[in-house]
């Protein structure tokens, strides 16, 4: 996995099926969370972890551990993606989900990404359901304005049968952002891990302000 070097941050500052700590600092802080390691195996993760914890763009299950292998909830989710792109999470229009009140954990960070066209309106949110990998896709390149795939490349045999999140799934491929579970497979449906989405994040964060346009920076 391709770390690449010298970008500058420009990014300011939790829900699990269990109930957490969520450890939100006001300003950087050094990385708290002793299960992952800063080791070979583990150096772009923990790199990840740390930068994203410093910045107050994810937080960890208890204050010392962040469960880099539990899955990640789509609360998670969005709160982790609207502090990524410093979208405004007070003020916003009501989306109408019934799972999400406006006193819910989450309802800002909810709210914002359905206000900036990265979710979609609708009945349900499901906040506490874990996120997929093709929903991932979606709300990343939806969320930081990528440009997307116009052809399939990818020698995926289980993409899915909506053209749309077969595209997500291409860009993210093409910006370098993930990879397939195995050479012929991306697992669209399979769910993402609370470490995945930390690198998933890092990696669109270096990419040069050429490449990227982050919603709410100038």
């Amino acid at each position: 996995m391709e770390i690449k070097q010298k970008y500058a941050w420009a990014f300011v500052t939790a829900l699990v099926v269990a109930p957490c700590v969520a450890v939100v600092p006001t300003q950087a802080a050094a990385m708290p969370f002793v299960d992952i390691k800063k080791s070979d195996s583990e150096m772009e993760l923990y790199t990840a972890v740390s930068e994203l914890y410093s910045k107050g763009i994810v937080f960890g299950t208890t204050s010392t551990t962040f469960s880099p292998y539990q899955q990640l909830t789509r609360g998670e989710a969005a709160y982790f993606l609207a502090q990524a792109l410093q979208l405004q999470t007070s003020n916003v229009d009501n989306p109408g989900f019934s799972d999400v009140p406006t006193s819910h954990q989450y309802y800002g960070s909810i709210a914002a990404l359905a206000a900036n066209g990265i979710i979609q309106k609708g009945t349900h949110y499901i906040p506490n359901a874990s996120i997929k990998r093709s929903q991932m896709a979606k709300m990343l390149t939806l969320g930081f304005h990528l440009k997307q795939a116009t052809s399939l490349t990818a020698p995926f045999t289980d993409f899915t049968k909506d053209a749309e999140t077969n595209r997500y799934i291409q860009t993210l491929l093409d910006y370098g952002i993930t990879q397939g579970t195995s050479s012929t497979t991306f697992s669209p449906y399979t769910d993402v891990r609370r470490g995945q989405m930390a690198l998933f994040l890092y990696r669109m964060l270096q990419k040069n302000d050429d490449d990227l346009y982050i919603i709410g920076v100038e």
